[in-house]
């Protein structure tokens, strides 16, 4: 297929880019620093500016899906949505976060006590831009969250999937790799199951 990944310079996008090329995909690789993306084979790096709508739409028209892999406070989702519905994709797929998942009924877990400050901002974003996708009527969007601690690790292909609950180890740690993230999202490319909807991943 033909992808576009924005923010593929990022700890998820560029293992996002790695493994789809990996899988035979023709990958544009969209950042505001292309020159920051590893070369490899089937990857095209490119420079985009997330503020420019009509940029973007540019950049999108003509792939089967689009992936957005950015920060939350980075970036405007519903100019991200508008460029990815203008350009026609036939998919579009967010690198979401935690926050947004329930710890308990009803309960989200941005809203803990124990949630990091620092990163609060962040995950109410990301919540907003989940529930804009949840409204969107043409779109076909699915917006994958990691688990609570998302960080560089290993590619073992070995984990499970959730739907809006936040998925834990029988340790009680709740994690997910970049590198299982990314394969995650790429089986679920290549084998569509959440159409219009969110889904998790951990271990």
């Amino acid at each position: 297929m033909k992808i576009a990944v924005i923010g593929a310079s990022g700890n998820a996008g560029s293992r996002i880019t790695a493994e789809l090329a990996r899988r035979g995909h023709s990958v544009s690789a969209i950042a505001r620093h292309p020159e920051k993306i590893a070369g490899q084979a089937g990857v095209t790096p490119i420079k985009g500016d997330l503020t420019d709508q009509a940029g973007i739409v540019g950049l999108l028209t003509g792939h089967d899906v689009a992936i957005s892999s950015v920060h939350f406070l980075d970036s405007d989702p519903v100019k991200l949505i508008a460029a990815a519905k203008e350009a026609k994709v036939g998919r579009y797929l967010v690198v979401g976060g935690a926050g947004s998942l329930e710890v308990a009924p009803g309960v989200l877990l941005v809203t803990t006590p124990g949630f990091p400050v620092a990163y609060k901002a962040e995950a109410e974003k990301g919540g907003v831009f989940l529930d804009l996708l949840r409204q969107e009527k043409e779109l076909n969007w699915t917006f994958l969250s990691p688990s609570a601690l998302f960080l560089a690790g290993e590619r073992t292909g070995k984990f499970r999937l959730g739907t809006d609950q936040l998925l834990t180890a029988e340790d009680g740690k709740s994690s997910i790799s970049f590198e299982d993230f990314a394969v995650a999202l790429a089986d679920e490319i290549e084998r569509p199951a959440h159409n219009r909807k969110r889904f998790t991943v951990g271990y």
